[in-house]
């Protein structure tokens, strides 16, 4: 049995007290590899931005709102994990400032300055140990088999599954998965339960399994 831990969800940066910055990710991809993964056995601790769904109660959940507190919590927890599955879509920009205030019409065009945020499955990739394996998302628009390696390489990770914007509020998913040398292990089409079974699958194969046995040797 491993640990794992599952990114969820989006997260939230805040203009000013009312209104904030994030996207339209569900969580539904998160929920169903948590599922899958307990399915098998695992263990699964989840770190979820805010979403309007229940996540399985055999994981243990935090629940977070910025992308800074889903990498603060990542990191507390990721030491005591095998493998990383970063399904979340964390908001990848903040204001460099925040009102105080909600922030009032004028009549007149409002300029935002943004900072980018940390990248929460980079820094865990970064730092993890040879006995621990990450597996990343990208949702890609363009050039997306080129991007998602880059993202691959840039960001540690052993596999990266690759899909595009239609699945962010859908129960469907159409995804492509990844090796290193950006070859597709996997593709697969249908509902996100269905995807997180066949994506678990290829993890528990390549990376788990793999894993066991290279701590016994």
């Amino acid at each position: 049995m491993s640990r794992i831990l599952i990114t969820s969800g989006p997260t939230r940066q805040y203009l000013d007290p009312v209104r904030y910055l994030t996207n339209s990710s569900s969580g539904k991809m998160g929920c169903a590899l948590a599922e899958a993964a307990l399915a098998l056995g695992h263990e699964v601790i989840v770190v979820t931005g805010p979403v309007e769904l229940e996540y399985p109660s055999a994981a243990r959940v935090h629940h977070v709102l910025t992308t800074d507190e889903m990498l603060f919590t990542c990191q507390r927890e990721f030491p005591q994990c095998d493998g990383l599955i970063g399904a979340a879509a964390p908001c990848d920009y903040k204001p460099i400032s925040v009102s105080e205030q909600k922030l009032s019409k004028t009549g007149e065009s409002l300029k935002l300055e943004l900072w980018e945020t940390p990248d929460v499955v980079a820094t865990l990739g970064a730092t993890k140990r040879k006995d621990q394996w990450t597996v990343g998302f990208a949702l890609e628009t363009e050039d997306p088999h080129f991007r998602a390696i880059t993202k691959l390489e840039r960001k540690s990770c052993d596999l990266i599954v690759l899909n595009g914007p239609d699945a962010m509020t859908s129960n469907q998913n159409s995804i492509e998965l990844l090796n290193p040398q950006g070859i597709a292990i996997l593709k697969s089409q249908g509902s996100k339960r269905e995807v997180a079974e066949q994506i678990m699958a290829i993890i528990e194969q390549k990376l788990i399994t793999t894993s066991e046995v290279s701590s016994r040797a």
